[in-house]
């Protein structure tokens, strides 16, 4: 149910359980950052926590590819709303993030601009300062407190 900025305990998976695996290797000097949401049993609220990540993302991808002008902040909200519209409550304080050769493009003690933030209001298809097409990862983390359960998908939106 956690951002990725929150240490939670360790803990051990039962047999009716949900995780998800958020990964962010480096490979020489390009990072990437994948996540997707595992379900163990049948508990049937999870495995559609599950699919819901996921058809979030292809939505919101199809969002980003037909918007031109779109902004983070625009993007977040987009975000936001379909955590409504799927009948969950959005769980993360940014959907998504700037990516690309590491260490990635940083404002030092920035939080908001290079994120899919609510206060972002960075064109998404601007160039970086060199000149290069910024790539962006899109975030989907759903979670519902009354079940504690949370899901999460994430990967490269502009490609």
């Amino acid at each position: 149910m956690l951002p990725y900025a929150e240490n939670p305990p360790d803990l051990t998976l039962g047999t009716d359980d949900i995780l998800f695996l958020d990964l962010g290797p480096v490979f020489e000097q390009w990072e990437a950052d994948f996540g997707r949401t595992f379900v163990l049993g049948s508990d049937p609220l999870k495995p559609k926590m599950q699919q819901d990540v996921g058809h979030a993302f292809a939505q919101g991808k199809r969002y980003f590819n037909e918007t031109p002008d779109i902004t983070s902040s625009e993007l977040f909200s987009y975000a936001r709303s379909m955590a409504e519209e799927f009948g969950w409550e959005f769980g993360g304080p940014i959907a998504g993030h700037l990516i690309g050769q590491f260490p990635h493009e940083r404002i030092a003690g920035d939080k908001v601009t290079l994120y899919v933030h609510p206060d972002s209001h960075l064109p998404m298809r601007t160039v970086d300062e060199k000149g290069q097409k910024r790539h962006w990862i899109l975030e989907i983390h759903f979670v519902d407190r009354e079940h504690r359960i949370g899901g999460f998908y994430e990967e490269l939106l502009s490609v």
